[in-house]
């Protein structure tokens, strides 16, 4: 499939191709840190207006292929409604799952990233009446961060769009009751910073439950702590860091083919 796009990849924008390349990596990391779903779930990113003009565009992982196998050519452009606009992709799109994602990107100016995830820890804590609980390091740099959902099924009606929405108000990060973690923000690496905080949160309140009452971290301790965590701070590269060492941990281990 690859070897069929190169000719329009080279003849791309340098900002779409750009765009093209770290969403590719988000997926290759997604899979190293074993988020991948099979072929289900997304990360969607905004095609810079330089591309798009005054159009919403945006990039998705082409329907039926693994998170391992996505790449730069292969990613879909699509449009609000899930169309595709790059018809010489051959690769499918998978509407009914770009319901939440359009819903966000759609009404949220500062959504250039959504990510959504099912890990199993994640799922876990979502399923807890309690939701995230204030009692660890990562859980305490998330103090007013984290939005809660109520479960209606499969998210592939449109009508649900109004009330994901009201209930994720002006925060960052949601926790879709019974169904799993999303994150959205202005750039895809601080929409993985603040996803990987969640995440191991969740990962550490879930075995943390096996040993007994945990000790609650103060609101007051909280708040500073979310304060002074570092990489939520423009001033340190809001996650750039971060995403750029991950990246290069999957060249290390798995080649750089999610640049082709």
């Amino acid at each position: 499939m690859n070897a069929v796009l190169q000719p329009r990849a080279r003849a791309m924008h340098p900002d779409e191709w750009k765009a093209r390349v770290e969403l590719a990596a988000a997926y290759r990391i997604f899979d190293m840190l074993g988020w991948a779903e099979m072929i289900y779930n997304h990360i969607t990113v905004r095609v810079p207006e330089s591309v798009s003009g005054s159009e919403k565009q945006f990039l998705i992982n082409p329907f039926g292929l693994h998170y391992s196998e996505v790449t730069a050519s292969n990613l879909l452009k699509i449009d609000v409604h899930g169309n595709k606009l790059d018809v010489d992709n051959p690769w499918p799109v998978n509407p009914a799952g770009f319901t939440i994602h359009a819903a966000i990107h759609e009404a949220v100016p500062a959504a250039h990233c959504v990510m959504h995830t099912h890990t199993t820890n994640g799922l876990a804590v979502a399923c807890t009446e309690g939701g995230l609980a204030q009692n660890n390091f990562y859980s305490a740099q998330l103090h007013g961060m984290v939005a809660y959902h109520d479960f209606e099924g499969i998210t592939v009606h449109a009508d649900e769009a109004p009330r994901l929405l009201a209930s994720m108000g002006d925060k960052p990060l949601m926790i879709l009751r019974n169904h799993g973690l999303l994150a959205a923000a202005a750039t895809l690496p601080l929409a993985f910073v603040h996803l990987w905080t969640l995440q191991r949160a969740c990962d550490i309140q879930v075995t943390q439950a096996a040993l007994g009452r945990a000790i609650p971290i103060p609101e007051a301790v909280a708040i500073r702590t979310t304060h002074d965590s570092f990489q939520f701070d423009q001033r340190f590269g809001a996650g750039q860091d971060v995403f750029d060492a991950m990246t290069r941990l999957v060249e290390q281990r798995f080649g750089d083919g999610y640049k082709n």
